[in-house]
């Protein structure tokens, strides 16, 4: 078998396309190239062969079928629909930007929306209080929402700010709206810099249950401490994105 030169791979592609130079290739890794080509074919949203056709189609057994259809859910190019699998959309591009997930989501022509799960008032904890700028025992905001693309839920966000900073939160700000237009417009507040921490995790149980998705699916976690035009602590934002549905972009420059 000829197999692709490196300088002929698609730009992006895994070079020869994740074929070992040994040569020995799993079963489930041909039957998961069929089924991208399959894929591509079909377009967004077009339905795929039931695992029983795509068995008898590839002479796999259907366990081999799901082994590959497994990673390409994970992948995010499929996603269930009822009882079937169709073929998913691009995923949503997030920049890692001082900027709002509204805003991210908008540029892409989707809908952003949020559900509220919970605004709750406690005690500052010392181990948040430089986060937020506060002081330990002095009250803070905990606002947590289910993120949605299109009506889809596609993350988790929970964000930790002082009440002194925000005091009418509870009565002011419309939960399903962007929280830094809300700062920005209402209370007169604006984002000046922050530090962000990018790693894969996976859901809890009760995490997984409020964004839909299996506990074995991978989530982009970002962990993200905001502060104002003058350096102080602002915000602690803790945001769950679904592996399968999200890509995050960054712009360098060059810094000399």
């Amino acid at each position: 078998m000829d197999y692709p030169n490196a300088h002929d791979q698609i730009p992006g592609a895994p070079i020869r396309s994740g074929i070992p130079e040994h040569g020995r290739i799993p079963k489930y890794y041909v039957v998961k190239a069929h089924v991208a080509a399959l894929i591509s074919e079909l377009g967004e949203g077009g339905l795929l062969p039931t695992e029983r056709d795509l068995a008898l189609r590839y002479e796999v057994s259907r366990e081999t079928v799901r082994q590959a259809l497994r990673e390409l859910l994970l992948e995010g190019r499929l996603r269930r629909r009822g009882r079937g699998t169709v073929v998913a959309g691009p995923k949503l591009e997030q920049p890692l930007a001082l900027a709002s997930y509204t805003e991210g989501v908008r540029r892409q022509s989707r809908r952003p929306g949020r559900h509220l799960i919970g605004l709750d008032r406690f005690p500052c904890p010392e181990s948040l209080a430089a986060e937020v700028g506060a002081e330990p025992g002095e009250p803070v905001w905990h606002l947590e929402r289910v993120l949605l693309a299109d009506d889809e839920r596609v993350g988790l966000e929970s964000t930790y700010v002082a009440v002194s900073r925000v005091p009418r939160l509870d009565t002011d700000f419309e939960p399903d709206s962007s929280f830094y237009a809300y700062l920005r417009d209402r209370v007169g507040v604006s984002f000046g810099e922050a530090d962000e921490r990018i790693e894969t995790v996976l859901a809890t149980p009760r995490e997984a249950l409020l964004i839909g998705t299996p506990p074995a699916l991978p989530m982009l976690l970002i962990h993200r401490l905001s502060r104002d035009l003058a350096g102080r602590p602002l915000e602690r934002v803790r945001t769950l994105f679904r592996g399968d549905r999200f890509s995050f972009t960054v712009r360098l420059g060059n810094q000399g």
